[in-house]
């Protein structure tokens, strides 16, 4: 199980970069990646590029949406630890000179 998340942690964060990368390769007012070929006709010209990018974009927000949710199911286990810490401090015995608070429950007036 703690594979499986530390797999999917970091195809989040490889994801997190890619979609960094081609955020910044995108500019809303013509420019980017896609101003460099608007300079004649190409077959992957300006248009094709903004659309790649358009595309690539909300790929990537998707996938990482979809391994968050994936990461939350595979989260490993760590009750029998902290039960472990709890039953530690419930056995606890109080320190010499600590005063202890009186846990009274309050009555209602």
């Amino acid at each position: 199980m703690q594979a499986a998340y530390i797999t999917l942690s970091i195809l989040i964060v490889i994801a997190s970069i890619l979609l960094t990368i081609v955020v910044l390769l995108q500019n809303s007012k013509g420019g980017g990646l896609a101003a460099n070929f608007a300079t004649g006709n190409q077959t992957f010209g300006v248009r094709q590029t903004a659309d790649f990018l358009e595309k690539a974009t909300w790929t990537l927000a998707f996938t990482i949406i979809v391994l968050c949710i994936a990461a939350t199911f595979v989260i490993p286990e760590r009750s029998a630890r902290h039960s472990n810490i709890k039953n530690q401090i419930e056995q606890s015995v109080p320190v010499e000179g600590v005063p202890e608070i009186p846990v009274t429950p309050i009555e209602a007036e």
